[in-house]
């Protein structure tokens, strides 16, 4: 009897033992490795580093202007959309007697009777920061039914991709015609609108409600 009550002591003491042993060691919560696309998962998190964008609605005023009227024409435009004027200015500039459409011995008859003549070196055909503009008109004369072809370098040289362009042309008295369209189709970029032709009656006051009435 004795030796049994001396085996249930040392049983509990030992249970006592094992017992305190258990409870002391730490049980800090297991750590683990971040999960499969854990690291992209984070940097998502974050703000996106903004995207190079184009100065917000920005516009320019791009004209030939042989007499002055299309000049008159791109200044009441960019005094009514607040845009940038960039005028071209060929290498080789038209005097008086170039300009003279009933002389067929000018430059402009000769450049008329031979498409080859036509090219017009500008001295310079883009303007700074052009791709930081969104919307863009051209100005020009109408000569013989189309677009006085100075234009041609600016239209060819520069890429219209995802601007907005809006032609305008000055005459005497002839319309716009196809003008706007035969330039689009030279461009071969950019979302080409509907323009307006001014004729001899022109005033600043009518070329500023046009390009102020333009959605």
């Amino acid at each position: 009897m004795f030796t049994k009550k001396i085996m249930l002591f040392f049983i509990a003491v030992l249970s006592a033992v094992l017992l305190t042993a258990c409870g002391g060691q730490s049980t800090a919560p297991k750590t683990s490795a971040a999960p499969s696309g854990g690291a992209a998962t984070a940097a998502s998190d974050k703000a996106p580093a903004p995207a190079a964008t184009k100065a917000g609605g920005k516009t320019l005023i791009v004209y030939y202007s042989a007499s002055g009227r299309t000049k008159t024409a791109a200044e009441a435009i960019a005094a009514a959309t607040g845009g940038d004027l960039f005028e071209l200015v060929p290498q080789q500039p038209y005097s008086a007697a170039d300009l003279d459409y009933n002389d067929k011995d000018s430059r402009v008859s000769r450049e008329h009777e031979d498409v080859s003549q036509r090219h017009v070196a500008l001295v310079k055909d883009t303007p700074d920061n052009f791709a930081s503009y969104e919307t863009i008109f051209i100005g020009y004369p109408i000569w013989w039914g189309g677009a006085a072809w100075i234009v041609d370098d600016f239209v060819k040289h520069n890429d219209f991709t995802g601007k907005t362009v809006i032609p305008f042309a000055t005459s005497h008295s002839s319309p716009m015609g196809s003008s706007g369209r035969d330039l689009a189709a030279m461009a071969g970029t950019g979302n080409w609108q509907e323009g307006a032709c001014f004729d001899r009656n022109m005033t600043k006051d009518a070329a500023m409600a046009w390009a102020r009435g333009l959605k």
